[in-house]
């Protein structure tokens, strides 16, 4: 078995055992506070989640680097591998009861993804993937949609948690695609988002102001699933998250070029 192996397989072991938490807790008395705004909520299950995952990859693979959205873990430049951590994805709708969060786990390994793993745990789905080796859900291999009609399509996006006060909230972009793909979602998960796309659910995906724990699995399985993931210029996506955009190749430039101000046809 390789390192890349050994780490997919920890990283599964990791994600179900904290959806097993998730799935404990849901719809239960928890404690819920606010962090960067009044949307922007975490609760004790994320805290959980993180000790949990953080406890163990401390005592198995203590010289790796973790990035994880609580602050638990030691982020390090000189790590070979780096983990990167969204212990609770969608945590507003996990507070709410409303049934679309999960666990991503996505690992770097000299800067480059090598592995990412995301899971759902009420729907019991385990999306996983490794660089060079395709991704699955569930065993089954993943493959993005074929549509090539962005108005047929069917895309999905989300908004930053400083929708409020921000100029930069993505409604233009939001309005440009509504009006020429088939539908729009907006389901308070990108990690799950980009699954989607892998798995043809979402012909194409688009977020500004995400974060590397929120894209650090879901880009890599959306690539090994044979889609195409950018920043909204087309260029390579960046670590950070900052904007993101991931389709199934075929609608990408249409959909760039509505992102960028282009009139719909």
């Amino acid at each position: 078995m390789s390192e890349t192996d050994r780490v997919l397989e920890l990283a599964i072991r990791l994600a179900r055992e904290a959806g097993a938490i998730q799935r404990k807790h849901y719809e239960t008395a928890i404690k819920i506070r606010t962090k960067s705004a009044s949307i922007d909520l975490v609760t004790e299950v994320d805290h959980a989640c993180e000790a949990l995952i953080v406890e163990r990859l401390t005592d198995e693979r203590p010289d790796d680097a973790i990035l994880a959205e609580e602050g638990g873990g030691s982020d390090r430049e000189d790590a070979a591998w780096r983990w990167v951590v969204d212990p609770l994805d969608g945590t507003t709708n996990y507070a709410h009861g409303y049934p679309r969060f999960c666990v991503s786990i996505g690992v770097e390994k000299h800067g480059a993804r090598e592995v990412g793993v995301v899971y759902d745990p009420l729907l019991d789905e385990l999306y996983e993937a490794a660089r060079g080796k395709g991704a699955r859900l569930n065993g089954r291999v993943l493959q993005v949609s074929r549509e090539n009609d962005l108005g047929a399509a069917l895309i999905a996006t989300g908004f930053a948690y400083d929708v409020r006060r921000s100029a930069e909230d993505n409604l233009e972009h939001f309005a440009q695609v509504i009006k020429r793909a088939r539908a729009v979602r907006r389901d308070g998960s990108a990690a799950l988002d980009l699954c989607y796309v892998a798995a043809g659910r979402f012909d194409g995906f688009w977020e500004l102001k995400l974060h590397p724990w929120d894209v650090a699995a879901g880009l890599l399985i959306v690539d090994e699933s044979g889609g195409r993931t950018s920043d909204i210029h087309g260029g390579p996506p960046p670590r950070s998250g900052r904007a993101i955009v991931a389709s199934n190749g075929r609608i990408h430039d249409a959909l760039i070029f509505l992102l960028e101000g282009g009139a719909p046809r």
